[in-house]
């Protein structure tokens, strides 16, 4: 039964080889020595939404012509339920007698005292026809045991990263685009890539979403742009409460969710490593208080002068 994927762009698009996949150099070098030896090992591929972990798991396993399963654990992460679906696609051999992969998507939703455990005995009951590959967006929600079973390779995409990729994924989306008889004008493009980057299943989401007319709308511009957000930093870390005050007023839109990820996400490129714990435990108590506040820009603007006082910047 159709689940409506077929009709996303990003599943549509979504790169079959490692070489079509966007990704910073040093980490498409590793699976593509991957590919070149012909052997998956079982891995934890660690990262943020929208940086390709999914479609590297797929792409690897079409590349070596091996048959896969997808569970996504947010969906199906009871442990009879994979024990079950596990276990059957597991325990037979393919048709050619090459070992099969299990690709478990967002295995940080997995119950780290009852099923992670479980998932752990699975690897080596199946070790000699099965290969395990996990996604996850934390990877401090693994537990150790299972870790230690796996080759750990993290999705980091920083600065230094982050032109080059949007270049890349600026061409691809023009590509898209122009196969699918949407006008756009090229400097909204760049700025729906920037808005986003680097989650580019989002880019990709929310052009699709904002072409129904058959031209890209700026109406999918409202959010906050890399630009924005170094913006907001400079004003912390010169200790400017009026600038910083100003920001949060003139952005009215603004989703407190979205610029505490925004600032987490970027933690290590503005602060010291020491002062990055400190910023953890501010920005989920303004998140838990973001849930019974009336004022949502007050709670925002208390935060922001909290880690403008107490934190220690680059």
């Amino acid at each position: 039964m159709s689940n409506g994927s077929e009709f996303l762009w990003c599943e549509e698009y979504r790169p079959k080889k490692i070489d079509d996949c966007i990704l910073p150099d040093e980490l498409k070098s590793t699976f593509k020595q991957v590919v070149s030896t012909g052997e998956i090992p079982n891995m934890l591929l660690s990262g943020t939404s929208g940086l390709g972990k999914t479609t590297v798991a797929k792409a690897l396993c079409h590349e070596l012509n091996l048959d896969y399963i997808l569970i996504n654990s947010s969906e199906d992460s009871g442990i009879d339920v994979l024990r079950n679906r596990i276990r059957q696609f597991a325990s037979s051999i393919s048709l050619d007698g090459q070992y099969k992969v299990v690709i478990l998507d967002e295995a940080d939703y997995l119950n780290p005292q009852s099923t992670q455990p479980a998932l752990r005995a699975f690897i080596e009951e199946f070790s000699k026809n099965c290969r395990f590959i996990f996604t996850c967006n934390f990877r401090n929600k693994i537990i150790e045991p299972l870790q230690s079973r796996c080759a750990v390779i993290e999705f980091n995409t920083t600065k230094k990263h982050l032109a080059g990729l949007a270049a890349k994924f600026h061409s691809r989306l023009k590509n898209i685009l122009d196969e699918k008889g949407i006008k756009y004008d090229e400097r909204l493009l760049a700025e729906f890539i920037m808005l986003h980057a680097p989650d580019w299943r989002r880019v990709i989401n929310e052009a699709q979403r904002y072409s129904t007319g058959g031209e890209l709308s700026a109406a999918g511009l409202v959010g906050m742009s890399s630009q924005q957000i170094d913006g907001l930093v400079g004003f912390l870390k010169e200790k400017n409460f009026k600038s910083m005050r100003g920001w949060v007023a003139q952005n009215p839109d603004i989703d407190s969710s979205t610029l505490f990820r925004k600032l987490y996400d970027g933690a290590y490129d503005f602060l010291e490593p020491m002062a990055i714990p400190q910023l953890v435990l501010i920005l989920a108590d303004y998140q838990h208080k973001a849930a019974f506040v009336a004022d949502k820009e007050l709670n925002i603007v208390a935060c922001l002068t909290e880690i403008m006082g107490s934190l220690k910047f680059k």
